[in-house]
């Protein structure tokens, strides 16, 4: 549970920094860049959070 909250909360933060920084998001020098791209890949390390969302509703 933990897994899929954080990863779900971090997506979200690093979306509002993103619109923050504007076009710097999509340049890869830039920290915000990386971090977006860490952040995307983190809801598939160690399972989807799609299969994360299942996998908690069996055990409720």
């Amino acid at each position: 549970m933990a897994k899929w909250w954080l990863t779900e909360q971090q997506c979200q933060v690093v979306d509002k920094c993103l619109q923050l920084f504007g076009g710097y998001g999509y340049m890869r020098e830039y920290p915000i860049a990386r971090m977006f791209a860490d952040a995307r890949i983190q809801k598939i390390y160690g399972g989807t959070n799609e299969i994360m969302k299942e996998i908690i509703a069996r055990t409720l």
